[in-house]
């Protein structure tokens, strides 16, 4: 950072400070919360295609390893119908939508604090500029009708800058907010679908050929 900078951080008045932690604080969230949505979001249609295939063969066991390897809350609710294959459709779904009740927060964890320094950084500028309108008003005061300007500029320079700041860090915090909301939702349409794809497919087809199997050996 050049002097030049710092001056004008500086001139920003003690509000920047805050300011500055508020951005840390968004940035470091934003950046947690990317990287843990990435690796819990994968390629659902190909996972569940693939612990069909692993079905199709016999290999419950088998396809239960692969959900126990696969990170995110695709694999969980599988995982979760591969578990009740044998029950009832009711009670199987019961514990898939369990199983995605569990996951939900675990996804949405933190969100809020990202939506709390969008919401508060403007309120924060606005405390800035309030303060830098109170130190032009007491120049004003003190210096009567023989205020010099550079004195004067010192508030105004303080309120500006402080709302200039606050926007700065406002803006893209509600952008990184609404980016992992997103990411949030297309996250759990995958598992609904998901859920619904290995539910239909325990109960339609898994089930039948067992009962094939059984019917062809006795």
């Amino acid at each position: 950072m050049s002097g030049s900078d710092l001056s004008w951080f500086a001139k920003g008045g003690s509000v920047m400070w805050v300011i500055v932690a508020l951005a840390v604080l968004g940035l470091t969230i934003f950046l947690e919360r990317v990287l843990y949505l990435h690796r819990g979001q994968i390629r659902a249609k190909a996972f569940v295609e693939g612990i069909k295939n692993i079905l199709a063969k016999r290999r419950l066991v088998e396809a239960l390893t692969v959900c126990e390897e696969t990170p995110g809350p695709v694999a969980a609710v599988v995982k979760a119908a591969l578990l009740h294959a044998d029950k009832s459709p009711e009670a199987m779904r019961f514990h898939v939508q369990e199983a995605g009740i569990v996951e939900l927060p675990a996804l949405e964890r933190r969100l809020g604090l990202i939506a709390a320094v969008a919401q508060v950084a403007p309120l924060v500028g606005l405390l800035g500029t309030t303060l830098g309108m109170i130190t032009t008003f007491l120049a004003f005061e003190k210096g009567g009708n023989f205020a010099l300007a550079s004195v004067l500029a010192v508030g105004m320079g303080q309120a500006l800058i402080s709302a200039a700041a606050s926007l700065m860090l406002a803006i893209p915090a509600h952008l990184a907010h609404h980016f992992l909301a997103a990411r949030v939702r297309s996250i759990v349409r995958d598992v609904e679908w998901s859920g619904n794809e290995i539910m239909n497919f325990l109960l339609l087809e898994y089930r039948s050929q067992k009962t094939g199997e059984h019917a062809g050996g006795s």
